[in-house]
């Protein structure tokens, strides 16, 4: 399934996400050369739907040689294009399909070719030697632009906080691509925020300007006050047998209309969250990192309203319904301000 090319297919970067299937044929690792070696590794439309890395990828390469620009990459770069054919129909992924950001190696689900071709990537940029890896994502609620790691390691950190200060380090769920390049190189997952905001493309596009440029990753410790860290404690998603709306919407389980609102606000124990009037437990699949049931430990049913029992900071909270049957409603975090290394 995987094709690698050393060149940039004439007229690819004139192509709308939606197009790129029928240019690539499928999805493509593709290797350029640049003053510095080994490369940098961006990865993009890991979701079809999430189009702002190539939108920022495309218009930052025409003004080096690879893309008929007049300057030589300041280092090496490999540009992985993932799913373009969930891309080419305005998709997060197909029906049938496994998720292309939940198969990388590190999970034991089934085997797929879609997994052997993310082990792939990984083998080949590891026989390569790759100097640092971005994989750039969009958000479908109303979330900040923030960076996500899975080591605390001052590298990856300074690597995140390149793009914003804003930083959530996490090990769930597995299969990400950070995850797997993090056992070969620092390694981040950027959310840019919703698709089709030239802000999150401009965002992104600076940050890879700036990543190519990189001669070394800093070792010294992150400014404590440069970088807000937090940590995702659990993973929050709607079951699959239970009907579920946003505000009067008909449903067994009713979420607040406004919850996009809550990402990235530290909500107090109480919070309302949602309203399910049958239900004698909370009807919610909540796991921790270790995939334990925690349900009760985060969230309280009461007179058929659904609280937070701690205090709590969501993110990635949509009310695309798409996206929360396919993927999650949102994870919970804490603030993991207290582990950023202090020392080299």
């Amino acid at each position: 399934m995987l094709r690698q090319l050393e060149h940039i297919p004439e007229g690819l970067l004139d192509l709308p996400a939606e197009r790129l299937e029928q240019a690539l044929g499928g999805p493509t690792l593709i290797h350029l050369a640049g003053r510095r070696d080994p490369a940098l590794l961006v990865s993009v439309l890991m979701h079809g739907n999430e189009t702002t890395g190539w939108e920022a990828v495309r218009r930052w390469l025409r003004q080096y040689r690879p893309g008929d620009g007049e300057k030589a990459l300041p280092r090496a770069l490999s540009l992985f294009i993932g799913n373009v054919a969930a891309a080419a129909r305005g998709l997060r992924r197909l029906p049938g399909q496994p998720d292309y950001n939940r198969v990388w190696p590190g999970c034991s689900d089934s085997d797929s070719p879609e997994k052997s071709m993310m082990a792939e990537v990984v083998r080949i940029m590891a026989d390569r030697g790759v100097f640092a890896s971005v994989d750039l994502h969009n958000n479908t609620g109303l979330n900040p632009h923030y960076a996500c790691v899975n080591v605390i390691d001052n590298r990856f950190l300074h690597l995140a906080a390149l793009f914003s200060r804003t930083v959530v380090y996490f090990l769930r769920p597995c299969g990400v691509q950070s995850l797997a390049m993090a056992k070969v190189c620092p390694s981040v997952t950027l959310e840019c925020g919703k698709v089709g905001q030239k802000h999150g493309t401009d965002h992104a596009l600076d940050y890879l300007e700036a990543c190519i440029h990189l001669a070394e990753h800093p070792s010294l410790p992150v400014v404590a006050h440069d970088i807000d860290l937090f940590h995702t404690v659990a993973t929050v998603k709607v079951p699959v047998g239970v009907p579920f709306g946003f505000g009067d919407e008909p449903g067994d389980l009713r979420l607040v209309s406004d919850l996009e609102y809550l990402n990235f606000r530290e909500l107090p124990a109480g919070t309302v969250f949602a309203e399910a009037p049958a239900a004698h437990a909370v009807p919610l699949d909540v796991r921790d990192e270790r995939g334990e049931d925690v349900a009760g430990r985060y969230f309280a049913l009461e007179d058929g309203l659904i609280t937070t029992r701690l205090p709590v900071m969501p993110s990635m909270l949509t009310s695309d319904k798409t996206v929360v049957r396919q993927d999650c409603l949102c994870y919970l975090m804490e603030r993991y301000d207290a582990h950023i290394p202090h020392d080299v």
